[in-house]
């Protein structure tokens, strides 16, 4: 039996490979005709050269498995909240309900930029305090400093983090990382801004389109680390480690440790859908901005019976930001399809579609 459920999942000789963007290449313009190729193709694509430290990365992903092995009621007292920060079990999220016996069958965490309960901020969807354990000897989770980075503070080596929940501060080296792929959301650093200036270029625009105040200037930077457990996924009877979704926002960055299950589907309405391997993509907002020229990509996970660790980072443009048809991407005789519409409210609807009640939990 178990064999025939390990056929429905692809071995790692069929991962396709997919293309690389050198973020340090100097020809601008071989970077944007490689990006502009893959976002028409699979939309899914490698950054390299992003200047993010090896080692850095391993220790966050030491800390996000000592968060996730900690017993489920420690866990719990960490519940996602109506920001939708914090914890999410199993089944909390379904990705596609139509396909899904019960749901995603993995955990997650929830972290985004930090502002005080008494910041005018705090006021708005997404934007408000973190949860974080309370005990951090018992997990030093990677507190992700989203306090420091996030908000502007640069030095990644070393960033004192002092407001915990329970008054915990200490000096955290080399956990903070992960929070460098969309601090460049609100503190001006490469990856994500690059990313986006290449986009911007493919798509006939200003380079620094994406990166004007009214759009990156207070985005959503939404980082989720994610558990699946050691589970072997069944397509056939509904049982996924995640259900197949396109992203939301503008683009999405994930890092994942070595064991393989995210595929992707280049067409969205194929029959049937054809899978193929996946790692950086666009978002269903950037496919809305751009007209359907470039496609917001399915994809989902299947779990092959080992634990799998991973870390997403959604680039979300400003609660207030109107995402709407940009002008190079609409003529006479290919009008906008989609009505404009405020990111928050986009945003709201999606997360509302896709996640648990919180009622449910009481």
């Amino acid at each position: 039996m178990i064999k025939e459920k390990e056929a429905l999942i692809p071995e790692f000789s069929n991962v396709s490979l997919l293309n690389c963007i050198d973020l340090a290449n100097p020809d601008v313009q071989s970077s944007v005709s490689l990006l502009k190729q893959v976002c028409l193709d699979s939309g899914f694509f490698y950054v390299i050269n992003h200047g993010i430290d090896k080692e850095f990365m391993d220790e966050v992903f030491s800390q996000s498995k000592r968060f996730f092995s900690l017993p489920k009621e420690d866990k719990m007292k960490l519940l996602r909240n109506e920001k939708n920060r914090g914890f999410t079990p199993l089944f909390d999220q379904s990705l596609d309900p139509t396909n899904q016996m019960h749901g995603d069958y993995k955990e997650g965490y929830y972290i985004g930029v930090e502002v005080s309960e008494d910041h005018s901020d705090a006021q708005k969807p997404f934007y408000g305090p973190n949860r974080w354990p309370s005990e951090v000897s018992a997990c030093r989770m990677p507190v992700l400093v989203l306090n420091a980075l996030l908000l502007g503070h640069g030095n990644f080596s070393q960033v004192y983090v002092a407001q915990m929940e329970g008054n915990y501060g200490e000096i955290l080296s080399r956990c903070t990382v992960i929070c460098l792929m969309i601090s460049i959301l609100d503190i001006n650093r490469d990856v994500a801004r690059s990313i986006s200036r290449l986009i911007a270029l493919a798509l006939g625009l200003n380079v620094n389109y994406f990166c004007q105040p009214g759009i990156l200037g207070k985005s959503i930077a939404t980082l989720q680390l994610l558990y699946y457990e050691d589970q072997i996924s069944e397509p056939a009877n509904g049982i996924f480690g995640a259900g197949a979704h396109s992203d939301f926002g503008l683009i999405t960055l994930l890092a994942t440790d070595d064991n393989y299950g995210l595929l992707i589907c280049k067409d969205k309405d194929a029959k049937p859908q054809i899978w193929e391997a996946f790692i950086v993509n666009i978002g269903d907002m950037l496919e809305r901005w751009s007209n359907c020229f470039f496609r917001s990509t399915l994809h989902r996970v299947l779990g092959n019976g080992r634990e799998r660790y991973s870390i997403a980072f959604f680039v979300e443009p400003n609660h207030d930001c109107v995402v709407e048809c940009l002008p190079t991407c609409q003529s006479e005789q290919n009008p906008p399809k989609f009505t404009p519409i405020k990111c928050e409210d986009y945003l709201l609807q999606r997360y509302k579609d896709t996640h648990a009640d919180l009622n449910t939990y009481k």
